[in-house]
Parts: structure tokens; C-alpha cells; sequence
């Protein structure tokens, strides 16, 4: 990032038949930001259903965590995240329903060396 070094971090990746891999742009950043389930995922969970207008930021049971680098195609939003988590044991894992998955200190770093613009590339 900085002079041309590239960074590391432990993530956790899609689970099976969830994982995503692509071209896209960091299209915005939020601090502290609000988590709203997808339909299809509130389909899978029933339970949060009762997150459908959002998940206040900063609150433990946030699964977006800290900081989120939302992902954009073509100008339009993919829906996928490079995002803190609530759950650090998943790290290392094949968790996430497509997300990328930081544990929240790092996810800071990258959000702050981060500038919207940033081309990400997902193998």
C-alpha cells in the first residue's frame, strides 16, 4: 500500500457455495457501520428478520464490526464487504456468506490506509 508494499492479514473467506472471487473497487467506507441482512439471508435465518431496516453500528452483536470497505463493480454496489467481525474465532475460517472477514484492529489499519478508489482484487 504504502511505497508499494502490499500488507497481510488472516481473514475468513465464504463458506461453501458462498464464496465470491473478482475484480472491484473499494466504492465507499464506513465507520462503526450499520449491518442490514439480506433477504435471501434472513430466508436462511428467520431470526433476523428482526434486523431488516438495520443493525446499529458499534453494538457487540454487529456482525460487520469496526469498519467495512464496501465493495463496488462496474459503479454498482456487489453487496460484498471487507469487514471487522463479532465473531474473531471464524478468522482463518470458510464463515462468511461471501464477505471477507478482519478481525477488528486490522480491519482499521486497512480501512484508514485504505482510500475509496482502491482497486481490490479477490482470488
Amino acid at each position: 500500500m504504502e511505497d508499494g508494499k502490499a500488507m497481510r492479514y488472516l481473514v475468513a473467506v465464504g463458506k461453501d457455495g458462498f464464496n465470491w472471487s473478482g475484480v472491484a473497487t473499494v466504492g465507499m467506507k464506513r465507520k462503526n457501520p450499520t449491518w442490514t441482512p439480506p433477504a435471501e439471508m434472513i430466508k436462511r435465518t428467520p431470526k433476523y428478520a428482526k434486523w431488516r431496516n438495520g443493525m446499529p453500528g458499534g453494538i457487540p452483536q454487529n456482525p460487520l464490526g469496526a469498519r467495512a470497505l464496501y465493495l463496488f463493480k462496474g459503479g454498482r454496489d456487489t453487496m460484498f464487504r471487507i469487514h471487522g467481525t463479532n465473531a474473531p474465532s471464524s478468522i482463518g475460517t470458510a464463515a462468511s456468506s461471501g464477505c471477507i472477514r478482519m478481525l477488528n484492529h486490522e480491519v482499521i489499519e486497512l480501512y484508514n490506509k485504505t482510500p475509496v478508489g482502491t482497486k481490490v482484487i479477490v482470488l
